[in-house]
């Protein structure tokens, strides 16, 4: 399988600013940016939300989240708040975030139960959760296998249920390019 991070190939297939677009990134908003890696969405939401706006970069690897605070450092972005925690640990902030990134993560997580509780407890009232992820199929760029193995994604139906069984209420579920798909749901 091929790693693709933050590469100009993989770009070309899941656009950031695209998404970011869609989901309503706003500048001098607060996003918790969860499994954030090493920035490929957590940098282009900090450009936008700006020097009045916050970004929560969750990811358990300290590794990835280094890298990404020294291009954060490099680009001169000091609105971005590293958190070397899993998603099921804790909420990064109670009732702050107009925004929960999940980036081709929600497979990934231990416990989807407890990372989504603790998404639900950073957003604000009406806050949002965001979560763009692999199709449930085999995905070849040229030749090449990319995205985790097939058996562990979710479906869309799956992803809908287990976020509606953490009490939010679906907006919307869309293609997000080819080997992707968008939920887009709310906090009561």
């Amino acid at each position: 399988m091929m790693e693709h991070h933050d590469d100009e190939e993989r770009r070309r297939w899941q656009d950031p600013e695209e998404i970011l677009d869609r989901v309503g990134v706003a500048p001098g908003g607060i996003v918790a940016d969860v499994g954030a890696g090493d920035g490929y969405f957590t940098l282009p939401i900090a450009r936008r939300v700006g020097s009045h706006g916050i970004v929560y970069a969750v990811d358990p690897s300290v590794e990835r989240l280094t890298r990404l605070h020294e291009t954060a450092e490099e680009e001169g972005l000091e609105n971005i708040r590293i958190r070397a925690i899993t998603a099921e640990e804790l909420a990064v902030c109670e009732g702050c975030a107009d925004l929960v990134f999940y980036g081709n993560c929600l497979h990934d997580f231990a416990d989807q139960a407890d990372a989504l509780r603790n998404a639900m407890t950073a957003l604000k009232p009406g806050g949002r959760l965001a979560s763009i992820d692999w199709k449930k199929e085999e995905t070849l760029l040229g030749r090449d296998l990319v995205g985790p193995p097939v058996e562990i994604r979710f479906g869309e139906e799956e992803a809908i249920r287990l976020i509606g069984e953490a009490g939010f209420v679906i907006e919307s579920v869309t293609p997000s390019g080819p080997y992707h798909y968008l939920v887009l749901a709310t906090r009561p």
